[in-house]
Order: structure tokens, then sequence, then C-alpha cells
């Protein structure tokens, strides 16, 4: 990873924090981004503070023009983009199909699904004029099999699949490996306002009998993101303590 740049978005806490963090331990020029700014101008500054080297730049990953200026802000500052993990996404409304909102339902799929594609839009033709790249996007394992009241999370998680899939056949000759990881329910803000009952509920759902922790996925992508996974492109990768192998 050293001298590598990765954009990281969703970095402010969560999955894409621990990534960020492990990213610049391994020597790369990490870019942060996310909506929540003072969150990751701080894990920005942490990791400086620490001898790493990270940037932070405020970006809506709904707004294509924003995934865009985000690209470009990264081969501005560090010369080129290597690595981008499209990590960003909400749980979004909760309601069955037929209850949920139409503005719930366009929430979830703008920020969980339109945002990878517009990031992956502008990060490939950064990534062709190095002539090499890796893009790892973070589905769920709600991207194989459903779940009662996630209509919107699940249809995006699904979605990012097939465009993973689809963007890798595309490009695998020009030397850019695209691949998507399916997290389980993993110990994030995402799940901070759930009630004990609802995460003992979660916890038995886990056959190895406990949430992910951040830092589990982190060290998969970064596998997925180096040159030690050189074969590997458009696959799916779980991560979830043997959820979906019930």
């Amino acid at each position: 990873m050293k001298n590598k740049t990765v954009i990281i978005t969703g970095a402010a806490s969560g999955i894409g924090k621990a990534t960020a963090a492990l990213f610049a331990k391994q020597g790369a020029n990490v870019v942060l981004s996310d909506i929540q700014e003072a969150e990751g101008t701080a894990v920005a500054k942490e990791i400086s503070a620490s001898g790493g080297k990270a940037s932070f730049f405020k970006t809506d990953v709904s707004k294509p023009e924003e995934m865009e200026a985000l690209v470009n802000f990264a081969v501005k500052t560090y010369g080129k983009l290597d690595i981008a993990v499209n990590n960003a996404g909400i749980g979004g409304e909760i309601n069955p199909t037929a209850d949920m909102s139409i503005e719930g339902w366009q929430q979830v799929i703008s920020i969980n699904l339109n945002s990878l594609f517009y990031g992956m839009k502008y990060q490939i033709q950064a990534m062709l004029k190095n002539g090499s790249g890796s893009i790892v996007n973070i589905s769920s394992i709600l991207g194989s099999v459903g779940f009662g009241g996630s209509a919107g999370y699940s249809a995006a998680k699904h979605g990012i699949i097939g465009l993973t899939q689809t963007a890798a056949i595309e490009y695998s000759a020009q030397n850019i490996r695209i691949n998507a990881v399916g997290p389980g329910f993993i110990e994030t803000p995402l799940l901070s306002a759930l009630d004990a009952e609802t995460k003992k509920m979660l916890v038995a759902l886990h056959p190895i009998g406990r949430l992910g922790k951040s830092e589990e996925v982190a060290e998969l992508i970064l596998w997925l993101s180096s040159d030690k996974s050189s074969f590997v492109t458009g696959s799916y990768y779980p991560v979830d303590g043997g959820y979906l192998a019930r």
C-alpha cells in the first residue's frame, strides 16, 4: 500500500473509519470522504497525528458532481487514484414493502446504490489513466438474501453485486479489479439506536455467536485492494460470522 492513493467514502465512522486507519498504517495516502464534516476531519487528524497521510473531503455521495469532485481532489492532492472503497450507506426506512414511503425508497436507493455508480464512473476514468486500479464496493449479507422491513436496503445491496460483476467484466482486461464485500451485522453507529433485545436477536442470527467488528471487515477490504488478490475480480465476499451458511 505504500504511496498508493485510496478514496474511502463513509469514512467518518464504522467500517470506513477502521479501513482508513488500516490503509494509512500500511503506508497509503488516504482520502476520507463523508457528509459528516466534523467527524471526518477528526479522523483525518487522528491518522495524521499517528504518522499516516490523510486528507478529508466532504461529499454527499448521492450527488454525481460531488463524487466527481472527490476523485478530482484525490488526483490533484496525491497525483493519482489507485484504490477506491465505496462504503457510504444508510440503513434507511424500516417498513414492509407496501408501507414503505416513496421518499424512503428513493433516499436509500440514491445513497446506497446510485452513489456507487457515480463513484465508479469517475474512479474508473482516473484509474484507466494509471493503467491499473482496484475498487471494493461494500454490499451486505442482504445483497444475497432478503430481510423483512428492508426492501430498499436489500434491493440496493443486491444491485451493488450486479454492478460490481458487470464493471469487473468490462475493465478486467485494463487491469482494474472490482469486487464486493458483504458484511453481516457489524458493531457500528448504524446499530447504535437498537435496543438490547433487538441486538440480542441479531446476534442469534450469526452462528459465530456475536456481531462483527469494523476492523475485521477492513482486513478483507485491504486484501482485496492489494496485489495479493491479483487474480480476484467480480467476486462477492461475505464476512458474516456464518449468517449466510444457515
